[in-house]
């Protein structure tokens, strides 16, 4: 077809989002953290990497690893406990790291340390929530007793920390057998 009788095609518009006020980025930011504090989407979940965990596993480390389930998720509740309180107090000592954010190897704990570690965890992280959802909460300016951290770090260090240490538990569960998916 000639060019002269050929339909001129046009670049799409370009799509510009609406402007937002300050408070509706900070009301979308608060909510994308929660939800990566809450797990999910291309992640287990907490309750999921936990559910229907054996207490006859619980303390067993898999042929070849160094970290019994157990152990593992005792570091995750330490170090999202450590990043709560340092993101709340200046009072607050951190553990040494990194052996203060690991639990001493010691021979299966009673099986009420499973309990008691997962109660802690969701108490901490329950309250790391509602310091992120809290609009008082200034999520960007710094820590006045750290370094130039600020909340909103520390929420997305506390995520990406829980999140990494949910899939080991997931591969030691799959390597004890303990893992239906």
């Amino acid at each position: 077809m000639p060019a002269s009788k050929q339909k001129k095609r046009t670049a799409p518009k370009a799509t510009r989002s609406v402007p937002r006020s300050a408070s509706d980025v900070d009301a979308i930011v608060r909510s994308h953290v929660l939800a990566l504090l809450r797990g999910g989407d291309a992640h287990a979940t907490f309750d999921q990497a936990i559910a229907d965990m054996p207490a006859t596993k619980r303390h067993v480390a898999p042929a070849g690893q160094r970290f019994t389930p157990w152990q593992v998720l005792e570091h995750a509740r330490i170090a999202q406990w450590d990043i709560l309180e340092f993101s709340r107090s200046a009072s607050h000592v951190s553990p040494d790291f990194p052996a203060g954010y690991w639990p001493k190897a010691a021979p299966a704990p009673a099986a009420a340390a499973w309990d008691e570690t997962v109660r802690a965890f969701r108490a901490d992280l329950a309250a790391l929530e509602r310091l992120v959802a809290d609009p008082s909460t200034d999520l960007y300016a710094a820590i006045p007793h750290g370094t130039g951290q600020t909340v909103l770090r520390e929420a997305l260090v506390a995520a990406s920390h829980t999140s990494y240490h949910l899939g080991q538990l997931v591969l030691l569960r799959r390597l004890l057998g303990a893992w239906s998916s």
